[in-house]
């Protein structure tokens, strides 16, 4: 068996619970896949964006056939050795991938402020235009379920507003294009596993301001996010349950008690329609 077939393998077998079910979940869930869908499945060259190419050919080959499937790499302007790895990890795990380059590191070198967010708007920019291009209709990226509640308590503690990393947005730059999120409910500590247990080495920071992570299995860092991925482990240590419970509260968002909110781009608040629904008055006696 080769090395491939190995890795394969693993995903429906020992990670099957952890991994390939919550991925199927997502999609179904979600409804992230239509018929006659052409896919731009994205990969940076790490563990969740190489994990998510494999289950999509693992999705093809367990009978979903109505969709079509282009693995899409673009190179920002990585240094060698980085380039090399993504390449070398796709020929390893026989993914076939379609490359094509691009300046963003080279741009974004010299902005002092807020370069990763300009970045991060070009790269999928740049994903959108050659998905396009090659007449895809949805482009695939691999956040995870942790990239999730993060961004629900970073919304909340550094911008004081509650929002959610959504499981596909439209995009309103490219008509007809779509973004969906298929490893919106698997766990980064599972996709860790998977990678170990393979023993896979991917590239994690490949950018020129961290060019010294360039290929390492630890996390790293003092970004805002980092920082409330560990303050996530420091709840859960106390409550286990602590980050389904954040996922779930955007299950479960009461506008009853909300001060105000936003929809569609406007701002509304409870005085709205306070005086005329008699709003509040099922907690009043309780308060």
């Amino acid at each position: 068996m080769e090395r491939y077939e190995k890795t394969e393998r693993s995903i429906i077998t020992t990670y099957r619970s952890a991994i390939w079910k919550k991925f199927v979940a997502a999609i179904n869930e979600y409804k992230l896949i239509k018929d006659g869908d052409k896919i731009a499945v994205c990969i940076s060259g790490g563990k969740d964006s190489m994990l998510m190419a494999k289950c999509f050919q693992e999705l093809k080959r367990h009978g979903r056939n109505n969709f079509e499937a282009v693995f899409l790499v673009m190179d920002p302007g990585y240094n060698e050795i980085n380039r090399l790895t993504v390449e070398n990890n796709a020929k390893l795990l026989n993914i076939p991938i379609t490359v094509f380059e691009s300046n963003i590191f080279s741009v974004v070198a010299d902005i002092d402020e807020s370069p990763c967010y300009l970045c991060a708007r070009m790269r999928r920019g740049n994903l959108y235009a050659k998905a396009k291009e090659l007449g895809c209709n949805k482009i695939a990226l691999g956040h995870h379920f942790d990239d999730v509640i993060e961004t629900i308590l970073m919304g909340i503690l550094y911008n004081g507003q509650i929002q959610s990393m959504m499981p596909k947005l439209k995009s309103d730059n490219f008509e007809g294009m779509e973004l969906i999120r298929p490893m919106y409910l698997v766990e980064e500590r599972d996709i860790i596993n998977w990678r170990n247990y393979n023993e896979l080495n991917f590239i994690q920071c490949a950018c020129r301001f961290t060019e010294n992570c360039s290929i390492c299995n630890n996390g790293g860092g003092g970004s805002k996010r980092q920082e409330v991925k560990e303050l996530i482990k420091t709840l859960k240590r106390n409550n286990p349950n602590a980050g389904i419970n954040i996922f779930r509260s955007m299950y479960n968002i009461n506008l009853d008690t909300a001060i105000g909110y936003k929809k569609d781009g406007k701002k509304h608040g409870f005085l709205d329609c306070y005086d005329k629904s008699g709003r509040g008055k099922k907690n009043a006696d309780k308060e």
